[in-house]
C-alpha cells in the first residue's frame, strides 16, 4: 500500500514538474485540447436548454431565458472570483514546489465557495421579481425567466461548486478529469431536458431541474477526486478554516474575472432593456439566440485559455521566460483561428444556425441579422481574450481587471447608450463589434508593452 501511494505521488509529480520541461506546443495541445472539448460541450450544454425551451415552449420563454444572462454573468463572476483566483494560485505555487500552500488554496476555495454560493441565492431570491424586470422582463417573459431561475438560484450552491472544483483539477495536473465532469453534465443534461420538459410536463422548470441535477452529480464525482490522499493536491483536516492571506490571494486574482462577468451582468442589462425599448420582447430573444451561437466560440477560447493558464502560471512562477512566451504566443493563433471561423459562420450561413432554437418566422429574422452584426468584428475577439486571461494567469490582476472593463464598461456602455439613440435597434447591434474593434487596438498596445518590461526584468534575474 505504502509502494502505491509513493507511484501514485511520483506520477503526480512528474505530471506538475512537466510544465516546466515538456515541449510548450505539446503541453498546449495536452491541456488546452480537454478544456477546449469541455468548454465546447458547456457551450453546447447551455445551447441544449436554448433549443428544448425554444422548440418545446415557444418564442417567449428564448425571450425569458435571455433575461437571466445577467444572473448567469453575476453568479460566473462570484464563482470565477473563488475558481480562477484558487486555481491560479495553486498553479503558482506548484511552480515554486510549495505543495502545504497549494493544498491549503484548495480547502479554502471550498469553504469560500459554500459561503459565497449560498449568500448568492438567498439574497436573490428575496428580491427575483424587482431584479428580473430591472433586467428589462416585461409582463409577458416575467413568468418565464422567473420559473427558470428560482430553481437555478436553489441549487445555486452546487452550481458554484462545480465550477469552482473543475478550475482547480485543470490547475492540478488533471484536465481529463475537468473535461470528464463537464462532459457527463451535457449528456445528463441532454437526457434530461426532454424527460423534464416534455415527458413530465414541466416547461422551462424542467430545463433548470435537468442543469442543476446533472451538475450535482458531476460534483460528487470531483469531490471525491479531491479526497483521494494519494494525489499530490488533496483535502486535508484544518484546510477549510479561512486564512486571510490566502483569501487575499485568492480575491485579488479572481478579481479579473470577477470584474469581467459583473461587467458583462451590466452590459447584458443594457442591451436587454435596449433591444426591449427599441425592438420589443422578440428583439430581446434574438440577442438570446445570436448569443448562444457567439458563446460557442467564445468557450472554445475559454478552453485554450485555461489549457494555458497553468503553463503560464508554473513558468512564470519558475522564471522560464521563454516557454512563458512561446506559450502566450501559440495560444492566440488558436484563439485567432477560433474565431475567424466564428465570423465566417456568422456571415454565410447565420439563418441555418438560428433555425436551431425557433421556429417562428419573426423571430429567426430578428436573430439572423442580429448575429451578422454581432460577429462581424469576431476576428480580433480571440487575441484580446488570450490576453486578458495571461495577464490573470502571471498574478497581474490589476492589468487584466484594465482590458476587461474597457471593452465593456469604458467603449461599450457608452456606445450602447448614444448608438440607439440614433439609429434605434440596430445601434444596439452596432455597438458590440465597435467596441471589439477598440479594446483589441488597446490590448495590442498594453501588451507590447508589458511584454518588454517582463523580458527586461526576467534578463535582471539571469544576470
Amino acid at each position: 500500500m505504502q509502494g502505491m501511494k509513493t507511484n501514485n505521488n511520483t506520477t503526480a509529480n512528474k505530471a506538475t514538474l512537466e510544465l516546466g520541461t515538456k515541449p510548450v506546443g505539446k503541453l498546449l495541445v495536452q491541456y488546452a485540447l480537454p478544456a477546449i472539448v469541455a468548454m465546447t460541450a458547456a457551450s453546447l450544454y447551455n445551447m441544449v436548454d436554448s433549443i428544448f425551451i425554444g422548440q418545446g415552449v415557444g418564442p417567449l420563454a428564448i425571450a425569458g431565458l435571455a433575461l437571466t444572462f445577467p444572473f448567469m454573468n453575476l453568479s460566473a463572476a462570484f464563482g470565477a472570483a473563488v475558481g480562477v483566483g484558487s486555481s491560479t494560485f495553486i498553479s503558482v505555487k506548484l511552480g515554486q514546489k510549495d505543495y502545504v500552500i497549494a493544498r491549503n488554496i484548495l480547502g479554502n476555495t471550498v469553504t469560500l465557495n459554500l459561503i459565497i454560493g449560498l449568500a448568492f441565492s438567498i439574497v436573490t431570491l428575496l428580491f427575483l421579481d424587482p431584479i428580473l424586470y430591472f433586467f428589462g422582463a416585461s409582463e409577458q417573459t416575467i413568468p418565464y425567466a422567473r420559473d427558470y431561475m428560482v430553481v437555478i438560484l436553489l441549487g445555486n450552491v452546487f452550481s458554484h461548486m462545480y465550477f469552482g472544483m473543475n478550475a482547480v483539477l485543470r490547475a492540478a495536473g488533471k484536465p481529463k478529469q475537468a473535461m470528464y465532469a463537464t462532459m457527463f453534465t451535457v449528456l445528463m443534461n441532454t437526457l434530461l431536458d426532454p424527460l423534464f420538459i416534455y415527458g413530465l410536463d414541466m416547461g422551462i422548470r424542467g430545463a433548470a431541474y435537468a442543469t442543476i441535477l446533472s451538475q450535482m452529480m458531476a460534483l460528487v464525482w470531483q469531490m471525491r477526486l479531491f479526497t483521494d490522499k494519494r494525489q499530490l493536491l488533496h483535502l486535508q483536516r484544518g484546510t477549510f478554516a479561512l486564512k486571510s492571506d490566502l483569501v487575499r490571494n485568492i480575491i485579488g486574482i479572481g478579481l479579473s474575472p470577477f470584474s469581467m462577468n459583473v461587467c458583462a451582468c451590466v452590459v447584458v442589462i443594457f442591451i436587454n432593456k435596449s433591444l426591449q425599448m427599441y425592438g420589443g420582447d422578440l428583439a430581446v430573444g434574438a440577442y438570446g439566440i445570436a448569443n448562444r451561437v457567439a458563446f460557442i466560440f467564445v468557450m472554445i477560447n475559454m478552453g485554450v485559455n485555461q489549457g494555458m493558464q497553468p503553463i503560464a502560471g508554473y513558468n512564470y512562477g519558475a522564471q522560464f521566460i521563454d516557454r512563458l512566451m512561446r506559450v502566450v504566443k501559440l495560444a492566440m493563433i488558436a484563439a485567432t483561428a477560433v474565431t475567424v471561423a466564428g465570423f465566417l459562420m456568422a456571415e454565410l450561413i447565420p439563418e441555418a444556425c438560428v433555425r436551431l432554437f425557433t421556429k417562428d418566422d419573426t423571430l429567426a429574422l430578428l436573430s439572423a441579422n442580429g448575429i451578422r452584426i454581432m460577429m462581424v468584428a469576431f476576428p480580433v475577439v480571440g487575441y484580446q481574450m488570450v490576453v486578458t486571461n495571461f495577464f490573470q494567469s502571471i498574478g497581474m490582476a490589476k492589468v487584466s481587471i484594465f482590458l476587461s472593463l474597457s471593452r465593456q464598461m469604458i467603449f461599450l456602455l457608452p456606445l450602447l447608450i448614444i448608438l440607439p439613440t440614433i439609429f434605434g435597434v440596430e445601434g444596439v447591434w452596432w455597438a458590440m463589434p465597435i467596441s471589439d474593434v477598440i479594446a483589441a487596438l488597446v490590448t495590442l498596445v498594453m501588451m507590447r508593452h508589458y511584454m518588454r518590461r517582463i523580458k527586461r526584468k526576467a534578463s535582471v534575474v539571469t544576470i
